[in-house]
């Protein structure tokens, strides 16, 4: 018992490391930007970002990708990179390949290796806040699903979670497909609006 605690507890210290490595680089990167004038107005941003061509798309919807299956910085800050970098319509679209395509992989990695993976991904308070949702099956479907549709809650774990459940695929999928729109537009519109409001001042 004492192993497992120690293996968690080295889990949840690598996670916090890359979590932390991943904050640095992001800071970092603005910090280059700013003293390159990328950062100037949001359209320097645009200019920079579509000399990359389909290259930037690809690699932001695979930075998306990521950041579901390894949570390093809250969804809602990428949302709002995806509308800043490509405007309202694309980076709506973006967005929504790249959560949803991360979300499915993070069911598909929890229904494989079970609830192991959540000790050794996310803390134990965060597992107890949620567990009792999946006392019963029809329950946890019903709350997942109004988690998924508005933002009221961490939804990359809720993913891997789901995955220790007897959600099926098609259900899962339906849910992702359905409801991430609702939730990536309250995202973008809220997280733009706030941007707007900072930066006009």
């Amino acid at each position: 018992m004492s192993m497992q605690l120690n293996d968690r507890n080295q889990m949840a210290k690598i996670w916090n490391l890359v979590s932390l490595a991943g904050l640095l680089i992001c800071v970092a990167l603005a910090f280059w930007a700013y003293k390159n004038g990328i950062l100037d107005s949001v359209d320097t941003l645009q200019a920079f970002i579509a000399k990359f061509g389909y290259g930037g798309m690809a690699i932001f919807v695979l930075i998306q990708i990521v950041q579901v299956v390894i949570p390093i910085l809250p969804g809602g800050i990428s949302c709002l990179g995806g509308v800043i970098f490509f405007g309202p319509w694309l980076g709506f679209v973006y967005n929504y390949i790249g959560i949803c395509i991360g979300s499915l992989a993070a069911f598909g990695i929890s229904r494989m290796m079970g609830r192991p993976v959540l000790h050794k991904m996310f803390s134990e308070k965060l597992i107890q806040k949620y567990d009792s949702w999946t006392e019963k099956d029809s329950r946890f479907l019903k709350l997942f699903t109004l988690a998924i549709f508005f933002p009221v809650a961490p939804d990359d774990f809720l993913c891997y979670l789901a995955g220790t459940t007897k959600m099926t695929w098609k259900q899962f999928s339906l849910v992702i497909l359905l409801g991430k729109p609702c939730s990536i537009a309250l995202y973008s519109l809220g997280l733009t609006t706030a941007f707007r409001m900072i930066f006009s001042v």
